[in-house]
């Protein structure tokens, strides 16, 4: 028997990289999992940027299941630098990113089972950045302040977390070498590292923790890095 037979569970972008790793880690712990995906598969396929579609995929989800005891949002907005990304790309990112984990969970509130818990991925990306990256960097900082805001407002009723990956590998690569030695742990991250961390939120074992982002990124974060040090040297962009 796993931990979470008779439990209910819904995954956003569960089709693959982390949210497929997801669905794996909660199917083998018996939990029934729901998925919405814009890819095709044997699963709920729909676009998570439109409200219209989240309604019906939990309206399908309540009436095959009654219930929810874990939702985990987890699709991936679109990244887009301020040069070539435009309002309405802007936008879709905040669509995917922010406003569906917040209409998924509305929607889900009367249904949300005692004890259940809400899981959001943000990234590493919420308090760091790369040139160019910024629909992407902002829905995963929106998420991030949007995971404690529920956090308070549901509190009592569901435990709302957030989950901030770093350089996970989805590609099955062998990231070795540079790649690898970079990060502090010595090799890049899995989909695995971050389900096993999902699985831990949703459990009794996490029973005190809520409102929290926790940041999954080998140490890339907390390593401090300066010219002339770990192989790196830096060289000034061109004037813009």
């Amino acid at each position: 028997m796993g931990s979470l037979d008779g439990k209910v569970a819904v995954v956003t972008g569960g089709a693959h990289g982390i949210g497929a790793a997801a669905v794996r880690a909660l199917a083998k712990e018996g939990a029934r999992v729901h998925i919405i995906d814009l890819r095709e598969g044997d699963w709920f396929v729909g676009d998570v940027g439109d409200p219209e579609t989240l309604e019906r995929f939990a309206g399908q989800v309540v009436r095959e299941s009654g219930h929810v005891d874990i939702l985990v949002n987890n699709a991936l907005p679109v990244m887009a630098g301020i040069d070539t990304c435009s309002y309405e790309t802007f936008m879709r990112a905040m669509a995917v990113g922010v406003a569906a984990p917040f209409y998924l969970t509305k929607l889900f509130l009367p249904f949300f089972a005692g004890g259940a818990s809400v899981i959001n991925i943000s990234s590493s990306r919420d308090r760091m950045s790369q040139p160019r990256t910024e629909s992407y960097t902002a829905a995963k900082g929106g998420i991030a302040a949007l995971t404690h805001a529920l956090a308070a407002s549901l509190a009592g009723r569901v435990r709302v977390n957030s989950i901030s990956p770093g350089w996970i590998d989805t590609t099955d690569s062998d990231l070795s070498g540079p790649d690898a030695w970079q990060q502090p742990v010595g090799r890049v991250g899995r989909p695995e590292d971050i389900a096993e961390l999902i699985l831990f939120l949703c459990s009794e074992k996490a029973g005190f923790i809520t409102g929290e982002n926790i940041c999954v990124d080998g140490g890339m974060t907390r390593l401090m890095i300066y010219h002339g040090e770990h192989g790196w040297t830096y060289s000034p962009p061109e004037q813009r």
